[in-house]
C-alpha cells in the first residue's frame, strides 16, 4: 500500500496544498502554509460493526426549547427570542467595535436573569476584565472571571463548575496540547471549537466564542467553524460612527439576517429601540443626492438615508467610492441608467453613503440609489417627505420587493407622506401613504427629474 503523503494547510484561509510554499495561491498570505497529518495516517484494520441508531418520525409532542430573555431587547432580537440551553454561538467582528464590551454586558445581564455565567478570556487578565466592568458600572454582577488559554484546563473546569452560559473570548487565543500546531492554525481552531460545542451539547452548557476576522470582514480560519455551531452573528459598524449593528448570518433558533441596533457611549453600548428614528435624525433640508430608502432588515422595517455625490472628474479613469453598499450594485445601475435611460456618467465622480454606518445588501435599494444619482448629478432634491424603494432589472423595468406594506407602514410613522414604488407591489389599504407607483425606469427618470 502507498504510503500517505504529507498535506499542507494555510491558516489563514484553509486552503489544502500538496507541497509547502511560502505564499498560499489561495488567499495570498505570506508564511501562512503549515504542515498538517495527512488523511488515513491512523492505523489500518477492518472497520468494526456499530450499533443500530434509534430512528423516528416527524411527528412530536415536544415544546420548543425554553428560552432566557437577557433584558437586552436588541440582543435578544438577534437570538431569535432569547438564549437557547445547549446552543453554541459564534460572534465576529472588526478588531476594537466592541465584541468584548457587548458580550460582557451581556454576560451580566443573563447573570441577573439567574444563569451561572462563566467568562473566560484569552485576551486580557483578569484585572484588564475587572477594569472595564467597573467602567460600564458591572462591577456587582454575579459572573465569575477566568483568564486562560489552555483548552484542556478550560473544559475541566466547565465539566467541574457546570455554568449555564460560557463566553471564551477568543477561540483563537484557544490552544490544545494534543494538536501540535500553533494557536490559531486551522487545525487548532477545527479543534478547539470541536471540544467546546460538543461539551455545550453534552453538558446542556450555552457557549458564545469570539471570532477575529480577516481584512475581507470574513471570521478568520476554516469554514467548518460556522458550520459546527448554532449561531453566527456579526458586530459592524463604522469607526467614524457611534452605531453598531449585531447582524445573524445563521441561526438554528430563529430568522437569520435579524439585526439589533446600538449605540457605542461612554458608559458602554446601549440599546437602539428605533433605529429608522435615529438614523433620520439629522436631516435637515431637502439637498440634492439624498434619498431615504424604506428597507427591511430580517423582520423589521428601517429607514436610512442615502447620499449621492457626483463631481466632474479630472482623472481619466473616474472614481467610483461606495461606503455601505455592494459597489458591483452601483456599477450595475450606473450601466443601466445610461443604456436603458441615455444618461452618462462618463467622466465624473460618484460616491455613495449610507448615513448613519448602515449597511445596506437588498436589491430593493436599486431605485433609491438611482434616485440620489439622478438627484446629485441633475441638482434637483426629491420632497422631504418621500422614500423611495424597488428594485431594477437589467431592462431597466421596475420589479415589486417583498414586504411593502411594512416599508409603507414604517414610513408613515414617522411622518412620510409620498413613496415611490415599483406597480404591482402588495401594500394593502389605508396606509396613509400616497402611492407614485412606476412600471419602468425611463418612466421614473421622465416623471421625477423631467428627462430621459
Amino acid at each position: 500500500m502507498a504510503k500517505a503523503s504529507p498535506q499542507f494547510t494555510c491558516s489563514e484561509c484553509g486552503a489544502v496544498h500538496k507541497k509547502w510554499a511560502g505564499r498560499c495561491d489561495a488567499c495570498g498570505a505570506w508564511n501562512s502554509i503549515v504542515e498538517e497529518a495527512p488523511m488515513g495516517a491512523g492505523p489500518k484494520g477492518p472497520l468494526a460493526k456499530g450499533r443500530s441508531i434509534a430512528l423516528s418520525t416527524l411527528q412530536t409532542d415536544e415544546a420548543p426549547p425554553p428560552r432566557t430573555l437577557s433584558g437586552m431587547d436588541e440582543l435578544d432580537r438577534v437570538l431569535g427570542g432569547g438564549l437557547v440551553p445547549a446552543s453554541a454561538i459564534l460572534v465576529g467582528g472588526d478588531p476594537g467595535i466592541g465584541k468584548s464590551t457587548l458580550l460582557l454586558q451581556a454576560t451580566a445581564a443573563f447573570a441577573r436573569k439567574g444563569l451561572t455565567t462563566l467568562y473566560i478570556s484569552g485576551e486580557e487578565a483578569a484585572a484588564q476584565v475587572r477594569m472595564r466592568a467597573q467602567r460600564l458600572g458591572l462591577g456587582d454582577a454575579p459572573v465569575q472571571l477566568g483568564a486562560e488559554t489552555n483548552l484542556r484546563d478550560i473544559l475541566t473546569t466547565l465539566d467541574t463548575e457546570r455554568p449555564d452560559l460560557v463566553i471564551i473570548d477568543s477561540i483563537q487565543t484557544m490552544w490544545l496540547d494534543s494538536v501540535a500546531s500553533a494557536p490559531g492554525s486551522v487545525a487548532q481552531l477545527r479543534a478547539a471549537a470541536h471540544e467546546l460545542v460538543t461539551l455545550a451539547k453534552r453538558r446542556g452548557i450555552s457557549v458564545i466564542l469570539v471570532g477575529h476576522v480577516t481584512k475581507e470582514g470574513q471570521i478568520a480560519g476554516p469554514r467548518v467553524i460556522e458550520h459546527m455551531v448554532d449561531c453566527v452573528l456579526y458586530f459592524e459598524g463604522e469607526r467614524g460612527h457611534q452605531f453598531r449593528i449585531l447582524r445573524a448570518v445563521k441561526n438554528r433558533f430563529g430568522p437569520a439576517d435579524e439585526i439589533g441596533v446600538f449605540e457605542m457611549t461612554g458608559g458602554g453600548l446601549s440599546e437602539v429601540p428605533n433605529p429608522s428614528a435615529l438614523f433620520l435624525s439629522e436631516r435637515g433640508q431637502p439637498s440634492a443626492g439624498s434619498v431615504v430608502f424604506a428597507g427591511i432588515e430580517g423582520t423589521r422595517p428601517m429607514l436610512t438615508e442615502i447620499q449621492a455625490l457626483v463631481a466632474p472628474s479630472p482623472l481619466s479613469n473616474p472614481r467610483r467610492t461606495v461606503v455601505g453598499l455592494d459597489s458591483g450594485r452601483l456599477g450595475t445601475i450606473l450601466a443601466v441608467l445610461e443604456a436603458r435611460c441615455g444618461i452618462p456618467f462618463t467622466g465624473l465622480d460618484v460616491f455613495l453613503n449610507v448615513a448613519g454606518g448602515m449597511r445596506v445588501s437588498e436589491p430593493a435599494a436599486d431605485l433609491a440609489v438611482a434616485a440620489a444619482l439622478l438627484s446629485a448629478r441633475e441638482d434637483v432634491a426629491l420632497p422631504a417627505d418621500t422614500v423611495v424603494f424597488g428594485e431594477i432589472s437589467l431592462s431597466g423595468a421596475l420589479r415589486p420587493v417583498s414586504q411593502s406594506e411594512n416599508r409603507l407602514k414604517e414610513a408613515a410613522k414617522l411622518g412620510f407622506t409620498t413613496a415611490m414604488l415599483p406597480r404591482g407591489g402588495k401594500t394593502g389599504p389605508g396606509i396613509g401613504v400616497r402611492l407614485r407607483e412606476l412600471g419602468d425606469l425611463t418612466g421614473f427618470v421622465g416623471d421625477v427629474f423631467g428627462a430621459g
